[in-house]
């Protein structure tokens, strides 16, 4: 297939939601990335139906409606109360009363525009459902239903086929509960790349070994299936069935007897086969009785408990009519008793008793978490991707109460919206909540999850409370699917702003509470995050998708001691990192190794992986449609550009070729011309630069040792002939002549018909090897080093270059790479450019979303797995308010929702250094104040310290030396340390700066060097 076919196929995808629309890679794509063409194109097929429209109800709605489905159907006929308000985003006063799914409808159905939001009909106005009416579905979700009814709806579900999943949430707890059927299908259990390698050799015997080459682990397991392609002599496996793997070493695997076939010559490239699993469900009526429960290895003894616990639960609210009430004693008595008739196996009462009066508790940060899974399962029921619960899962966040257990009183209801979260946590620590004063960083999608459960949770509502939230952002399309503040009215708008607005509107209590900045926190705005804005918060949350910005974030929350609230996911997986002040270690404590770069020799000469010609592509683009027009708007702009720029840098001469050429043969007058440039770059890149490679390194080249250079995964290449009739190959004239029109002013974007007219009547000259052209053959070699300026040649350049002064207001427009905009021909040149290059190659095509992620450094992202980090992330914050001290109090998280997986592990504490008897850690620190002298300040540390001074630096000031000369040393001292400061660097210290961040370097009485913590002068 190519590409171009590849890309129609995605395009042809239909949503089949009754308006016949295709799948929108702009609004889909970082959620594709993540569940393949396959799956969206299932989902989309799929009908969805979800009771109980409370705070867990809209969370799993709001994740489903995100994704993609077919159609999604509410029901919940009950009306809103005001303790709905402690967590559904979509009610408000104005509410109570009415029906909330039909409240809900109008919220949910503004989410994504390609995914109806119904009613469910009733029969009757009893409020329960005929089991006739779930028939349509393809999965069924129950919420706030009470367990009889569950098992009602579950045997009609696991009779026809229909995926069931029941959901709840009572308070700190959480439970799910998945019947997918008696033979549910999965068909990637994993989600992860499927794994390819190259071989070295294949065995010939039974066994049929297969050796991979030396550098280059297989990665495989016992059991998985390969399917072999490109092998040379032992044709046969390149037409054969999956065969299964037996792993016998990190390079080596077996994959049975190939003594029938041809013996093995050389090459050959191997692929995984993801197999399909089949799961085998029980009904609900029987999983109660021999439960299937996914583990919290932290937490391994508590799902028995919950399991008798929530059925206890269900079979109280029954028996007395409600649920049982905060904080009392008889009502857990009873839930205790009931529960432990259930089950016999041991539970713990003091589980049993919080269960208890937590019941009627509602905390939005629970039903993130839930809701996100549950939104995960279901995705998973429509589309078969990625592996089921099986069946069970119990949640529990108990270490988020205060270690202030609230009181019967502190928990009765005030009549305020926030009474089913003072029903777990008392009124004492709401208002904690709500005079709590934090700043998010970041409101993209895990930000607006953020502010969403912040808003529902009444944080910084209170008298003394405040919610800072900066990005410098603005909301695009690409957004829209997962950052569920913003619509498509808000396209362009900045972030923070759409999304304070947004959360307001939420909680009216937040309003005036909110402040949103379009100010990054760098550097450059310490004037504005500086030591009284950090001062007054109580803690900081990132939502920041670089590390860059996370670690100077992290160093600021460490200079201010301020706790630190970290997240991040990729695709279904997700990680959170608690940083609390002289507790824990710090962000920038560890971080992930470097991704591993590609040698520029395979990239240039020697590609054999589509992500080779990627990035060959990426570097193509900006060497034909950035650097040029830059380099020729500096020469036209900067007075003796030639002189005081190109002769310092060296290497003149291809420089001043790229300017002259962009100037004069380059420059184009028509849009034709545009094509015929097009047309000569094909050439020179896809046929001629082969041939000339080919020409220094024939195909029969041997190495030193004798054995054929063109070997292992070094692939011969093959020139490519232009054919007008071939779709990639127009692909490639298209988006080249338009980007290079864009260059120069020029309209693009004619009648296909002329692009190939043009192209084919483009005389191209032929093929003329040059001699003596020297290759890199690997890494280890130096690269080709340039041949040496010609002084006559480049004076004859110089000449040839028309004179600034003749082009006056004459300026080429660089292009800037924008992954998302699909008119703007970026990712097709990019795309087309990779693929005629992995045809030179014999390298399996990408198709263009592929090339979009990898060339655009795009991170997989989908709804569900956000909710569950962000979610998360509130009840440590909760913890964090609650000012806890015990590191084993606090978790970082590790989930794949894809396994499913959930992790938990205590924050690595605080490394601790000494200096002579003295302990440290990262988050100590010297203060001295008023601004002393140096003199001074050594005096400080050998008179508080014993500590010697021999170094002192500020940022990148070396302010004191001991190797100074002693007239410079005994100047220096003398000076103020903000005197000081400017007297070395040269710049003013701004009068808004309070203190200085300072290192020394000190040396003991034994006269023994010594770490010691940084130095805060106060100015």
């Amino acid at each position: 297939m190519t590409d171009t076919e590849m890309r129609d196929d995605l395009k042809n995808i239909q949503l089949d939601n009754g308006d016949n629309n295709d799948i929108d890679e702009s609004l889909y794509s970082r959620q594709l990335f993540v569940l393949g063409v396959d799956a969206m194109k299932a989902m989309s097929q799929s009908d969805v139906l979800i009771v109980g429209l409370r705070g867990l109800g809209v969370e799993i709605a709001k994740n489903i409606c995100l994704a993609g489905v077919k159609s999604v159907t509410i029901y919940d006929p009950h009306p809103v109360t005001l303790a709905d308000l402690s967590s559904q985003f979509y009610f408000d006063d104005a509410d109570i009363g009415k029906p909330r799914d039909q409240v809900a409808l109008g919220k949910l159905a503004e989410l994504n525009q390609y995914v109806p939001v119904k009613l469910l009909q009733a029969a009757d106005s009893t409020q329960s459902l005929n089991t006739s009416l779930l028939r349509p579905f393809k999965v069924v979700v129950l919420t706030d239903t009470p367990l009889s009814q569950q098992l009602h709806y579950n045997d009609y579900c696991h009779q026809h086929n229909i995926g069931f999943i029941a959901a709840d949430t009572r308070g700190l707890f959480g439970s799910v509960f998945n019947d997918f059927g008696s033979a549910f299908k999965c068909i990637d259990p994993t989600g992860e790349p499927a794994i390819t390698g190259m071989v070295a050799q294949i065995e010939n015997d039974n066994e049929g070994m297969v050796t991979c080459l030396d550098d280059t682990r297989h990665g495989l397991e016992d059991g998985d299936y390969v399917t072999f392609s490109e092998i040379k002599g032992m044709d046969q496996l390149n037409q054969s069935e999956p065969r299964k793997v037996s792993v016998k070493g990190p390079y080596t695997f077996t994959i049975g007897d190939t003594s029938s076939y041809d013996a093995y010559t050389s090459g050959g490239v191997f692929t995984q086969v993801k197999q399909p699993k089949i799961f085998s469900f029980k009904s609900l009526r029987e999983s109660l009785k021999q439960p299937e429960v996914l583990l919290d290895l932290a937490k391994f003894d508590r799902p028995p408990t919950l399991h008798a616990g929530f059925q206890a639960l269900s079979a109280f609210s029954e028996q007395h009519g409600h649920l049982p009430r905060p904080r009392n004693g008889e009502d857990a008595h009873k839930l205790l008793e009931m529960a432990k008739k259930l089950t016999t196996e041991e539970v713990d009462d003091k589980v049993l008793s919080e269960l208890s009066y937590q019941a009627r508790g509602d905390f939005a940060p629970v039903n993130a978490v839930i809701g996100g899974f549950t939104a995960q399962e279901v995705l998973k029921g429509c589309s078969g991707k990625f592996s089921p619960l099986f069946q069970h899962l119990y949640f529990d966040s108990l270490e988020s109460l205060p270690d202030q257990l609230p009181s019967e009183e502190d928990v009765q209801p005030l009549g305020s919206r926030y009474d089913a979260q003072i029903a777990i946590f008392g009124k004492a620590f709401h208002d904690k909540i709500a005079n709590a004063r934090q700043f998010l960083v970041g409101s993209g999608a895990i930000g607006c999850e953020m502010l969403k459960n912040w808003s529902m949770m009444g944080l910084g509502s209170g008298k003394d409370g405040k919610i800072h939230v900066t990005d410098l952002d603005t909301i695009e399309k690409s957004n829209l699917n997962r950052q569920f503040l913003f619509r498509a009215k808000d396209l362009g708008k900045f972030k923070a702003e759409v999304a304070a607005e947004a959360v307001a509107d939420m909680n009216k209590d937040l309003r005036g509470k909110i402040t949103s900045y379009q100010e990054r926190v760098s550097p450059e705005t310490e004037e504005l995050y500086g030591e009284d804005f950090f001062n007054s918060l109580t803690g900081v949350t990132n939502a920041l998708d670089n590390v860059a910005a996370r670690q100077y974030v992290d160093r600021r929350c460490v200079f201010y001691k301020k706790p630190l609230l970290e997240s991040g996911t990729l695709g279904t997986k997700a990680n959170t990192q608690v940083v609390y002040p002289d507790l824990t270690e710090s962000y920038s404590s560890s971080q992930d190794p470097p991704e591993k770069e590609i040698p520029s020799c395979t990239v240039k000469n020697f590609p054999n992986a589509i992500e080779h010609t990627i990035q060959w592509a990426r570097e193509n683009f900006d060497a034909l449609f950035v650097k040029p027009p830059t380099n020729v708007n500096m020469y036209l702009s900067q007075p003796g550009y030639i002189e005081t720029t190109l002769r310092s840098g060296g290497q003149q001469r291809p420089q001043l070729e790229e300017i002259l050429d962009a100037l004069t043969a380059s420059r184009p007058i028509s849009f034709d011309e545009c094509i015929v440039w097009a047309r000569y770059k094909f050439e020179e890149h896809y046929n001629h630069s082969i041939q000339q490679l080919l020409h220094s390194l024939p195909r029969d080249a041997t190495t030193s040792s004798g054995a054929l250079f063109w070997s292992g995964p070094k692939r011969a290449p093959e020139a490519l002939a232009f054919d007008a009739t071939n779709p990639l190959h127009m692909a490639y004239i298209v988006a080249a002549a338009n980007l290079h029109a864009f260059n120069y002013g020029l309209r693009g974007d004619v009648a296909e018909e002329r692009y190939r007219a043009v192209a084919e009547e483009t005389a191209v000259a032929p093929f003329a090897p040059r001699s003596g052209v020297k290759v890199q053959t690997n890494e280890n070699e130096p690269a080709p080093a340039q041949e040496e300026d010609d002084e006559v040649v480049v004076k004859q350049l110089e000449e040839k270059l028309p004179a600034p002064s003749s082009l006056a207001g004459f300026r080429l427009t660089p292009v800037e790479f924008e992954k998302d905009d699909d008119s703007n021909h970026h990712i097709d040149f990019i795309n087309a450019a990779s693929n005629l290059r992995a045809a030179n190659y014999g390298i399996t095509p990408a198709e263009r979303l592929r090339t979009k992620q990898i060339a655009g450094k795009i991170i997989p992202a989908i709804a569900t797995t956000t909710s569950v980090a962000v979610g998360l992330v509130c009840l440590e914050l909760c913890k964090v308010i609650d000012g806890k001290k015990d590191l084993e109090k606090y978790n970082n998280g590790f989930v794949n929702l894809a396994l499913p997986f959930f992790g938990f592990s205590d924050p690595i504490a605080a490394p601790k250094l000494k200096y002579g008897n003295v302990e440290w850690t990262l988050w100590d620190r010297f203060e001295v104040s008023g601004n002393p002298t140096l003199q001074e300040f050594m005096d400080y540390f050998q008179n508080q310290h014993k500590l010697e001074v021999n170094m002192v630096s500020q940022g990148t000031s070396m302010l004191y030396s001991f190797f100074l000369p002693p007239k410079k040393q005994q100047e220096r001292k003398a000076l103020r340390f903000s005197d000081l400061v400017e007297n070395v660097s040269k710049k003013p210290v701004p009068a808004w700066q309070k203190s200085l961040l300072v290192e020394v370097m000190v040396t003991d009485e034994q006269e023994e060097d010594q770490d010691v913590p940084f130095v805060v002068v106060h100015l």
